[in-house]
C-alpha cells in the first residue's frame, strides 16, 4: 500500500511539472506577440514624400559651386550642349573631383533608399543651360598620397586608496534580458529561438506523459483480488458507507456506537404507522427472525436473531443483526454463530455487548468493538445447556447482575457476564407428575420487575409454573409443582409480566400467548403462601380474537392498559383494556401475511414496536400518541381488572358446580 502511495505522489509531481512547463511556454508566446505589436518592424523602410523632396533639394544646393558660374545643375550632373564645337557629348559628365565624389555618394545613398536620381530635361531652359554650363577650363586631376599616423593615447593613471577595492556591478535578474541582446537579435532569430524552446517543451511533455502512462499500469487480476480482500480496505469501506447512509437520512454520520453511551431521540406522531422495515439480501435472505430486542442506551438501535439459511451452505448457520433507524440499507453490525440463534438480548449495563442463545445450547457473547465472531461462548458440555435456548434475561443491578437462560430440557443456568466457561448456578426443573419424563420443557421465561429470585416459565405442555433460584421462606429452590397455571391447550410461546410504573402496582399481572390461538391474563399467586397440594390456577381473562397461533405478547412499557400481540397470519393486534376487552383497538396486517414471530417495545417511551417476521424482515411500527397515558389510566385499569376477577370467580364457581355434577 505504501509503494502505491509513493507512485501516486510521483505521478502527481510530474503532472504538476508538466503543467508549469506548458504555462511557461504560453506566457512566453504571449510576451513575444505583445512585443511584436508594440515595437515597429525592422523590415523595409518607406520614406515619406517630404523627406524625398528635402533630400533632393539639399543635393542640388551642394552641387552648385563657384566654378559653375551660377549655372543650373540638375541632380548634380553637368550637361553641356552638344551643338557647341569642342565639347563632349551629352552623355558625358564633366565634374570636378570634389563634386564628382559628392555626386557619386549622393547617388549611392539615393539608390540605397530606393530613389532614382535620373537627369531631367526642361525645354524652356535648355538653351540657357547649354550656354552657361560650358566650362572655361578643365581642372587637372592629380593623385595625392597621405600618410595616416596613430598617436598613442595617454595611459590612464589608476589611483588606489585604502577602501575596499571592488567595483559596483549591475546584476540583472533572470527574467531581464540584456538590452544589447534585445537590439542585436533579429526577428528571425527570435522566432528560431522560440521554436527551439517550444520543441524542448513538447519533447519534455511527451516524455512526462510516457512516464505517467508507465506509472499508471493495469493491475493484474490476482493483485487486484488481494487488494480488494485486504481487511483494511474492507473496514474502511464498511465505516465510510455507514457514514454515507446516515448522512442521507439526516442523522449524525460520525456517531460511533462502539464508544461510550449517549441517548438520542426520534419522535413521531399520529396513529399507528409503519416506520420502516429492515432486510438485507446478503445476510437475511431465506432466514426467519427468532427474537428481537431494543438497545437500552441507543433508542434507534434494535437487534434481531436469525435461524439457518438452508440454501446457503457456506454461510453461518445463525446470525445476529443490529439495525439502525438511520441506516435502513444495511445492518449496523452483523454477528455470526455456528448454530441457529433462537434468543437475543442487549446487555442493559454494557452498551457494546449482545448475548445470544443457540439451538445447540451454547450461550454466545458478541462485542461490537470486535469482529463478527463471538468474544466468549459456553462449552458444549453437560455443565451448561445441551438443548435449544429459547429464553434469556438479564437480572440484577449495574454492580451485581447475572444472565439467566433456560432451555427445553428444563435446565435454568445463571452466568457471569465475564465468565462463560461454566455457569455460576444450574437448576433442573423437574415435575413428578409428568408421565414419561420429569423434565419441564421451557419455551418462555420471565422475571417480575425488581425480582431476581422468583420467575415463571411457560412450557411445551401449555402449563405455566413458578420457580425459585434460591431457597426462601416457605419455598425451596426449584420448581413449584403444586401451583399450576393451567388453561392453554398448546405450547406457551410468550410470557410477560406487567411493568411497575405509575400510581398503582400491577406487577403481579402477566400475559401468556399460545399456539391455541389465545392470549390469557393471569394474576400470580403470592410467593409468601405457596400451595402444598396440587392447585390449578385459572386465568383472569382470555382474549380469543385471533384465528391463528399467537406467537408473542408484550405489555406496553409506559401505558398500563395497552399490550400488543402478533400471530401466525402476520397481524399486529394492539389492545387497550380500558377501552375494550373483546377486540383490539387497532389491528394491522403486516408485510406479506406471513407469520410474525416476535414483538418488542422500545425501552424509552414505547412509541415504537419491533416485529420480527418469518420472512426475515424486521418491521418497525409507531403507535404515536396512543403511547402517552392519561393520569386516570391506572385507576381505570384497576376497575377493569376488578371486573375481570369477579367474572373469573363466577366462572370458577360454575365450573366447580359442573365438576361436582359430573362427579355424581
Amino acid at each position: 500500500m505504501s509503494s502505491t502511495a509513493e507512485r501516486r505522489q510521483q505521478i502527481e509531481a510530474k503532472r504538476a511539472k508538466l503543467a508549469e512547463l506548458r504555462k511557461a511556454r504560453a506566457d512566453r508566446q504571449k510576451t513575444d506577440s505583445d512585443r511584436k505589436i508594440s515595437e515597429p518592424g525592422s523590415g523595409s523602410f518607406t520614406p515619406r514624400n517630404n523627406d524625398v523632396d528635402d533630400l533632393l533639394s539639399s543635393i542640388l544646393r551642394e552641387s552648385r559651386g563657384p566654378g559653375a558660374n551660377n549655372g543650373n545643375f540638375d541632380s548634380g550632373e553637368l550637361t553641356p550642349s552638344s551643338s557647341m564645337p569642342g565639347t563632349p557629348s551629352m552623355g558625358t559628365t564633366l565634374l570636378p573631383s570634389s563634386l564628382s565624389g559628392r555626386a557619386s555618394r549622393n547617388s549611392d545613398f539615393a539608390s540605397s533608399i530606393g530613389i532614382s536620381l535620373a537627369p531631367t530635361s526642361n525645354s524652356g531652359t535648355d538653351h540657357i543651360m547649354n550656354r552657361e554650363m560650358v566650362p572655361r577650363f578643365l581642372p587637372d586631376l592629380v593623385d595625392v598620397e597621405q600618410e595616416l599616423f596613430e598617436l598613442p593615447t595617454k595611459k590612464e593613471r589608476v589611483i588606489y586608496n585604502k577602501e575596499v577595492q571592488t567595483m559596483e556591478i549591475e546584476i540583472q535578474t533572470p527574467n531581464e534580458e540584456p538590452e544589447t541582446l534585445q537590439r542585436g537579435v533579429s526577428e528571425v532569430d527570435l522566432e528560431a529561438l522560440q521554436a527551439a524552446r517550444d520543441r524542448e517543451l513538447e519533447e519534455e511533455s511527451v516524455q512526462l506523459d510516457k512516464e505517467i502512462e508507465e506509472e499508471i499500469r493495469e493491475i493484474p487480476p490476482e493483485e487486484l483480488a488481494s487488494i480488494l480482500a485486504a481487511p483494511e480496505l474492507l473496514e474502511f469501506v464498511d465505516s465510510t458507507t455507514k457514514m454515507f447512509y446516515r448522512a442521507i437520512h439526516d442523522y449524525d454520520p460520525t456517531r460511533d456506537y462502539r464508544i461510550g453511551t449517549e441517548t438520542g431521540s426520534d419522535e413521531s406522531e399520529g396513529r399507528v404507522k409503519r416506520v420502516c422495515e429492515f432486510f438485507d439480501e446478503r445476510y437475511t435472505k431465506n432466514r426467519s427472525i427468532t427474537d428481537v430486542d431494543w438497545s437500552p442506551q441507543y433508542p434507534e438501535l434494535s437487534v434481531a436473531s436469525y435461524n439457518k439459511n438452508a440454501a446457503a451452505l457456506n454461510e453461518p448457520d445463525g446470525i445476529v443483526a443490529v439495525w439502525n433507524l438511520h441506516l435502513l440499507e444495511r445492518p449496523e453490525f452483523v454477528f455470526h454463530s455456528q448454530s441457529d440463534v433462537l434468543s437475543v438480548t442487549f446487555s442493559p449495563f454494557h452498551s457494546n455487548l449482545v448475548f445470544g442463545g443457540t439451538y445447540s445450547g451454547q450461550i454466545l457473547l458478541w462485542d461490537n468493538r470486535s469482529k463478527h465472531l463471538p468474544v466468549l461462548k459456553t462449552p458444549l458440555s453437560a455443565s451448561g445447556h445441551t438443548h435449544p435456548v429459547y429464553s434469556m434475561q438479564m437480572v440484577g443491578t449495574q454492580n451485581a447482575h447475572n444472565l439467566i437462560t433456560s432451555s427445553t430440557d428444563g435446565t435454568v443456568c445463571s452466568w457471569l457476564v465475564d465468565m462463560l466457561a461454566q455457569p455460576q448456578e444450574t437448576q433442573e426443573l423437574i415435575h413428578a407428575g409428568h408421565n414419561k419424563t420429569g423434565e419441564v420443557a421451557i419455551t418462555a421465561m420471565d422475571f417480575p420487575d425488581n425480582e431476581t429470585t422468583a420467575f415463571w416459565v411457560g412450557t411445551e405442555e401449555g402449563n405455566v409454573y413458578q420457580a425459585n433460584r434460591y431457597d426462601r421462606a416457605g419455598a425451596k429452590a426449584g420448581l413449584n409443582q403444586y401451583d399450576v397455571y393451567k388453561a392453554h391447550a398448546g405450547p406457551v410461546m410468550g410470557l410477560h409480566f406487567h411493568p411497575t410504573s405509575g400510581s398503582v402496582d400491577f406487577s403481579d399481572l402477566f400475559l401468556t400467548s399460545s399456539v391455541d390461538w389465545t392470549v390469557k391474563l393471569w394474576r400470580a399467586k403470592s410467593l409468601a403462601k405457596p400451595s402444598t397440594t396440587p392447585h390449578a390456577i385459572s386465568p383472569l381473562y382470555s382474549f380469543d380474537e385471533s384465528d391463528d397461533p399467537v406467537y408473542d405478547v408484550k405489555w406496553h412499557p409506559t401505558h398500563p392498559a395497552i399490550f400488543g400481540a402478533v400471530d401466525g397470519s402476520g397481524k399486529f393486534d394492539l389492545w387497550n383494556l380500558n377501552m375494550d376487552t373483546e377486540v383490539p383497538v387497532v389491528q394491522t396486517a403486516v408485510g406479506t401475511g406471513r407469520a410474525l414471530n416476535k414483538l418488542q417495545w422500545d425501552k424509552k417511551d414505547g412509541r415504537r414496536a419491533a416485529l420480527g417476521g418469518s420472512d426475515g424482515k424486521l418491521y418497525i411500527y409507531d403507535i404515536g400518541d396512543m403511547a402517552i397515558p392519561r393520569e386516570s389510566e391506572w385507576t381505570d385499569l384497576q376497575k377493569t381488572v376488578s371486573g375481570m376477577v369477579g367474572g373469573a370467580q363466577t366462572n370458577g364457581l360454575v365450573d366447580g358446580d359442573v365438576r361436582s355434577i359430573a362427579g355424581r
